[in-house]
């Protein structure tokens, strides 16, 4: 993970080969679990579903940078969106997956040590925190905590398995991963 990503976007063609893959990996998941009615449903409020859609938004920062985790995460707004014709879900979503590539990326800069605990924490955190407030105007107050929990382990889901899958790649294929003086 580079921490040269907050100064410029690489605008290479591996980059935005890679960035478009994921963005679409992002429409295939959001379809594909919609379609086979896999989205796990949380049981304490029915309305909100775990999926895999930020994952490929996680592997997007790691491999390519800040933007390109920002553009990956704006995918799930127009995938949704296209998907069902509803604003709101969209954007909610949307919201909490960027939410999570800003307090990723905020702890990658910021904690010199620690980079990967600290970053997984800070984009639960964030995206708990972020999302708290546009939740009030659907829900009521009482059920905030039950949100949070849900937000935090969606957010441990893409976290989560955005680093593992890229820590394979990393080993796997190093071509892929950018070559610059602060990568991991």
């Amino acid at each position: 993970m580079t921490d040269a990503f907050w100064i410029h976007l690489k605008t290479d063609t591996k980059t935005l080969a890679g960035t478009a893959i994921l963005a679409a990996l992002v429409f295939v998941f959001d379809y594909s679990m919609k379609i086979s009615n896999t989205k796990i449903i949380y049981p304490w409020l029915p309305a909100l579903r775990f999926d895999f859609t930020g994952i490929p938004i996680v592997i997007s920062l790691c491999l390519f940078g800040f933007l390109p985790g920002v553009f990956t995460s704006l995918i799930v707004l127009v995938a949704i969106l296209v998907r069902s014709g509803q604003v709101i879900p969209s954007s909610m979503k949307a919201a909490a997956e960027l939410s999570t590539v800003v307090g990723i990326a905020f702890a990658l800069k910021v904690t010199p040590k620690f980079k990967k605990t600290a970053s997984v924490a800070s984009g639960i955190l964030t995206r708990c925190f972020v999302m708290f407030f546009p939740n009030l105007f659907l829900f009521p107050l009482e059920i905030s905590p039950l949100i949070a929990l849900f937000n935090a382990i969606q957010g441990s889901i893409s976290i989560l398995g955005g680093f593992f899958i890229y820590e394979a790649l990393k080993r796997r294929i190093p071509s892929l991963i950018s070559k610059t003086p602060n990568s991991n």
